[in-house]
């Protein structure tokens, strides 16, 4: 599960660099819950085709984290604006 939840967050930073067919099939796995079987009723083509679709998105969706880091990047700006004092943290926020 918790797998799951950060390829989600990676497809928000990383989704535009990926093919149209791996962002439907992406989508549909994870953000409408269709099955394997599903889908392959849907697309008209295997199981395993899609299977390995999905494997190849996720492992090109953690190679963008690796090597660009923005969703890391994101969470240590982050904590460092949770650590300012309140009144530098509101002009901060204003800039982003």
């Amino acid at each position: 599960m918790e797998n799951q939840v950060l390829l989600c967050i990676l497809y928000d930073y990383y989704g535009e660099l990926l093919t149209d067919k791996q962002k439907k099939y992406f989508k549909d796995y994870y953000f409408e819950n269709l099955s394997l079987s599903e889908m392959s009723e849907n697309y008209d083509i295997s199981r395993n085709a899609i299977h390995k679709n999905l494997k190849e998105t996720e492992e090109k969706l953690l190679y963008y984290e690796k090597v660009l880091k923005l969703y890391e990047k994101n969470k240590k700006i982050k904590k460092i604006i949770d650590n300012l004092d309140n009144d530098l943290k509101n002009k901060l926020l204003e800039l982003i």
